[in-house]
């Protein structure tokens, strides 16, 4: 791994800090790229577990929506063949 730092007050800081951990640079470096990567993944989970509960209590409020009643799905499909009708006729004009 190649430590290159263009700013060099950057590079002191990180060797201060590496020094006082007891660690090698690199390790310090990789332990915190660690460590960043871990939290962000711990954030996207708490947010994804959040929505998952969210959606959940909506389904759950709405159980119709999910399985509609005989009525709602024969308006749909009357919908839908009226809407098939006035396109054959637009189509056959």
């Amino acid at each position: 791994m190649s430590l290159r730092f263009p700013d060099p007050a950057q590079r002191a800081a990180i060797a201060a800090a590496a020094k006082q951990a007891g660690v090698s640079m690199q390790e310090y470096i990789l332990s915190a790229a660690y460590d960043r990567a871990t939290a962000v993944e711990q954030r996207f989970l708490e947010g994804f577990k959040t929505s998952m509960a969210r959606s959940g209590a909506a389904f759950a409020a709405e159980p119709g929506s999910l399985d509609p009643r005989a009525e709602q799905r024969a308006a749909e499909q009357e919908a839908r063949r009226e809407l098939e009708q006035h396109e054959e006729r637009g189509h056959a004009a």
